[in-house]
């Protein structure tokens, strides 16, 4: 399975839209350089979500695009939804990440729920743990490993 990293987005509080950035440095068992959700301490280092998921928020009429869920990383053209937990994927040039969990419990409605109408990382967004870190940039490919 082949797709492509569309959006890289962070923030420096939890919680919140996430801004697009052009790259991010992937920091070894750490997470993204700069963003709030980044800790060794655990698991849910780096959050995705895929457009195709975005896209059908969209289709129920909310204005939302990518980094509006709160993802780190938005992917096309790769089925997140059917990756298991201990999958792991390459980013670019040889990032290598483990997929950690799949979807969250919401205790609350975040401020994004507020936002956009809805949340769509809880049911469609995955988090995974930075095996191998680097560099990575919009438009690099993403790829589960055999």
């Amino acid at each position: 399975m082949l797709g492509k990293i569309v959006s890289l987005n962070i923030s420096e509080k939890k919680g919140v839209r996430k801004k697009p950035v052009k790259e991010v440095l992937l920091k070894t068992q750490y997470g993204i350089e700069g963003d709030a959700h980044a800790s060794s301490a655990w698991h849910r280092q780096v959050s995705l979500l895929a457009l195709e998921s975005i896209q059908k928020m969209r289709q129920k009429g909310l204005e939302v695009k990518p980094g509006d869920f709160a993802e780190n990383i938005t992917t096309e053209g790769i089925d997140l939804l059917s990756l298991p937990i201990g999958a792991q994927l390459t980013i670019g040039d040889g990032i290598t990440v483990e997929v950690s969990q799949i979807g969250k419990e919401c205790h609350t409605r975040c401020a994004i729920y507020y936002q956009a109408g809805d949340c769509v990382m809880p049911r469609e967004g995955i988090f995974v743990r930075v095996l191998s870190g680097g560099i990575i940039r919009e438009g690099d490919p993403i790829a589960v490993d055999p």
